[in-house]
């Protein structure tokens, strides 16, 4: 059973647009260079042919995964956000231990582009899930470090 991807209506719409390019217009490239990669002989001694195929492959798999994505869509809108805990389509902002502040958009996996949007399952995304602000809380990241945060604000993200 795949599992829900959560998406704000940008990120849904976003994931539209790219499906919508590499099935069109990146098909027919790819294809093309297919075509003229077997104008050069014999094809199983070809690496632009190899390569072009190598390309197709990638291109389909990515396909799949946007459909699959699209398909299994959980689409957050403002009307299901709450500003008074951290959730997925708020942008909290946190002042780290060191005095420096920054500004993050909790989204879900599948739209997340760090530093600015926040995967709700990254590190830092997941220890501020459900904190209200002024909480404190402590991240373990993948480098093993350990940073402490404060919740300094919580804003409708959407």
């Amino acid at each position: 059973m795949p599992k829900d991807v959560i998406l704000t209506l940008e990120g849904l719409e976003g994931l539209k647009a790219e499906l919508e390019e590499l099935s069109t217009a990146k098909r027919r490239e790819v294809a093309e260079r297919i075509k003229e990669a077997r104008e050069f002989g014999d094809i199983s001694e070809n690496s632009e042919y190899d390569d072009a195929k190598n390309e197709q492959a990638m291109l389909e798999t990515r396909i799949l995964q946007i459909e699959e994505q699209i398909r299994s869509a959980r689409v957050i809108s403002a009307d299901d956000v709450s500003t008074d805990v951290v959730g997925v389509g708020v942008t909290v902002s946190v002042k780290f231990d060191d005095g420096k502040a920054q500004k993050f958009t909790i989204v879900g996996s599948a739209e997340s582009k760090p530093p600015e949007k926040l995967s709700n399952e990254s590190p830092i995304g997941k220890a501020l899930m459900g904190k209200k602000k002024g909480d404190e809380v402590t991240v373990v990241l993948p480098t093993g470090k350990t940073r402490s945060l404060k919740i300094t604000k919580i804003d409708l993200g959407l």
